[in-house]
């Protein structure tokens, strides 16, 4: 003796309430208009709350408007949006019927906004650099090319701000952070974007050491907003990110895994000797003693570092922005930190001798000529800068996407990118 009665669930950003739409209550000609609604129609509903006799919180459906249709079909809810490739070409339907994906965005705003507070408290200023750049620096990648029409010059698309953030640092400015997009124009990998998002900070009047303790602070700052806690699981693994991390030197981790002491590679001739014994697969004869033992470490120790790893003194071949470590020839005072195989950050005692630094671009110069299109070139402004005098400062490099992909337990860079780059469909 209901009358017809009709059962469906309205859902917006917080969260979902059922309706409970009778016959009696619309009149027949709005009922009917009613029953036409398709899934994924944005309706507004006014009515009062009651509960079912189930008790299901619910609302007696008393006037309603279509506020916008949906012309085309949802995918349907229980078959989900499986499909990888949908969901990142068309992310507001993976956003629309998946949930958890929602949720992983919101976590990445959170970690980011923690990053930017966390920092602010230890009274750094973010600053924005330029990303259109008359000469790429600050990493070694191949960078993008555009052109400008009124100038007539080609820009590149930053590789990273490091230059310019010494730039302020030389000015006075004694801590200084920028999160900000940074493009290379490499492959896709389920952790490579050609754009990506980097946070770099720079602090006067410390050193690498430093670093390792804002590195530490920051991503357990991250974790603890997302977890509550600095254990987390990834990929199936528990990872404790409790401050401090092991800290292990790039020397001894080689010498653990492969038994080669690089204290004993004499010069390049023995270390190129040694890269062709041990087929690394990344060798090009004319590498440099540094550059293979950096091979020896990314092939053979990379992947067996789980739990957080400072890895220091890299040698001064693939470092040419740090300072030289003193008492060791050959090496740097720099670090990169590892977490299941994975590099997430990179800093140094920042080189700011101007001579020094003039023979490191020298140095790239020819590591380009000999076909490395990865070495860094030469900015003679930014070594005038240097002239005017450098305090001795820390530098630390972030890859903010990778750090999403860690606390949100994704496995793909994908995942954590509203809209990942694509291969246009045909």
């Amino acid at each position: 003796g209901m009358g017809k009665v009709s059962f469906c669930d309205l859902a917006d950003e917080q969260g979902r309430i059922q309706l409970f739409t009778k016959i009696d209550a619309l009149g027949d000609e709005a009922y009917a208009e009613w029953q036409k609604l398709d899934i994924g129609d944005l309706v507004g509903v006014s009515g009062e709350v009651f509960r079912t006799q189930r008790g299901e919180i619910s609302i007696k459906t008393a006037a309603y408007k279509l506020l916008a249709k949906s012309l085309r079909p949802l995918p349907e809810k229980y078959h989900g949006l499986k499909d990888t490739d949908t969901r990142y070409r068309q992310r507001y339907l993976d956003l629309i019927v998946n949930p958890e994906v929602r949720d992983t965005f919101r976590k990445r705003s959170l970690i980011i906004r923690t990053l930017r507070s966390e920092l602010e408290a230890q009274n750094f200023i973010e600053v924005e650099t330029p990303m259109l750049n008359v000469i790429p620096g600050g990493a070694a990648a191949r960078p993008f090319v555009t052109h400008h029409n009124a100038l007539d010059i080609d820009l590149f698309l930053r590789i990273a701000p490091e230059l310019y953030l010494k730039r302020l640092i030389v000015g006075g400015f004694e801590r200084v952070f920028e999160i900000g997009r940074q493009f290379r124009n490499e492959g896709l990998s389920i952790k490579h974007n050609p754009e990506f998002t980097l946070l770099e900070a720079y602090q006067a009047y410390t050193d690498y050491q430093g670093m390792m303790t804002l590195t530490e602070t920051l991503i357990a700052a991250a974790a603890r907003a997302v977890h509550g806690s600095t254990a987390i699981a990834w990929q199936g693994k528990s990872i404790d990110l409790t401050p401090p991390f092991r800290r292990l030197t790039m020397r001894q981790a080689i010498l653990e895994q492969t038994g080669i002491d690089f204290d004993t590679v004499a010069d390049d001739e023995a270390a190129r000797a040694l890269a062709r014994e041990h087929h690394l697969e990344a060798y090009k004869p004319g590498m440099l003693r540094g550059d293979i033992m950096n091979l020896f470490f990314e092939e053979a120790c990379e992947a067996t570092l789980v739990q957080p790893t400072f890895i220091t003194d890299y040698p001064i071949e693939v470092s040419p922005l740090t300072k030289r470590k003193p008492g060791k020839p050959g090496l740097t005072e720099r670090f990169e930190l590892f977490i299941d195989g994975r590099e997430y950050a990179n800093a140094y005692s920042e080189l700011n001798d101007p001579l020094d630094q003039r023979g490191r671009f020298a140095a790239q110069l020819k590591k380009r000529e000999a076909g490395d299109e990865e070495a860094n070139l030469l900015d003679e402004d930014f070594c005038t800068a240097l002239e005017y005098g450098m305090p001795p400062t820390g530098g630390l490099g972030m890859g903010i996407d990778r750090l999403v992909m860690l606390l949100t337990d994704s496995a793909s860079i994908r995942d954590v990118l509203l809209f990942p780059t694509m291969k246009p469909l045909r």
